[in-house]
């Protein structure tokens, strides 16, 4: 499948080692605005490298990212952040000893508007954040007496407090049932059709291939294929990498 014209990331032979070990090896791939796309392959494939790499965790040792234009791979995470990077993880770690609401008022105050604005209008538009989650009912409640399901909702609402254009998923969808799966997979989808590009890494292929557009498949650091999730998953390289054909 050919790169989109449009394209909001362009990662162009991006290398990361640590030590003697190459974690990622001249990774080219472009992600266009409004795109879903998936991001596949076994453990210890560089999936959460290439991630880190993006959103600034980490810093690439060859190559390139480009973000709307901006070469990003020297900007510190905080920088990204403001330029519209945001990011899930796949454990969430939140304030256990503050509200679900003041967990989003932190990176609303600190990354979306550097203090500018009025608590009153910083918990607004909090607020907003936890309806479109469906956890507006549980905006006064401590984040540590969230269940597991609603923890990965707060995880995605924290980072859409940074009003991201590229919001990276990183496996929401760990270890829930299949009907809280839906429910996550039914956020995704309206976040994206509000206009932000979603990156996804996924274990779960039931939902990486409901979701995605295009799918990359990483194993040892090297892209092994990149096209159509049925494409992809019909590929054997992948079945022998990833589905353990």
């Amino acid at each position: 499948m050919s790169q989109p014209v449009d394209a909001l990331l362009k990662i162009d032979n991006l290398s990361k080692h640590f030590g003697g070990f190459t974690a990622l090896d001249q990774v080219s791939v472009n992600v266009g605005r409004g795109e879903r796309f998936g991001l596949i392959g076994p453990n210890g494939s560089g999936k959460t490298t290439l991630i880190n790499c993006i959103s600034g965790a980490l810093q690439n040792d060859q190559g390139s990212i480009l973000f709307d234009g901006a070469e990003v791979s020297r900007m510190p995470a905080y920088k990204r952040t403001r330029l519209g990077i945001a990011r899930s993880f796949q454990i969430p770690r939140p304030f256990g000893s503050m509200s679900v609401l003041e967990n989003l008022i932190v990176p609303l105050e600190y990354v979306a508007h550097s203090g500018s604005l009025h608590l009153a209008d910083t918990r607004g538009e909090a607020m907003e954040i936890l309806k479109g989650m469906g956890l507006a009912d549980k905006a006064e409640t401590l984040a540590s007496s969230l269940s597991q399901v609603e923890l990965r909702k707060m995880e995605l609402a924290r980072a859409m407090a940074a009003r991201p254009r590229l919001l990276i998923s990183d496996e929401a969808m760990a270890g829930l049932s299949s009907n809280e799966v839906s429910e996550v997979l039914e956020i995704l989808f309206k976040l994206n059709a509000s206009g932000i590009t979603i990156i996804m890494i996924e274990h779960i292929m039931q939902a990486v291939m409901k979701f995605s557009q295009r799918l990359l498949c990483l194993d040892a650091g090297r892209i092994i294929c990149e096209g159509s999730p049925e494409a992809v998953v019909g590929n054997p390289d992948v079945q022998r990498a990833y589905l353990g054909a």
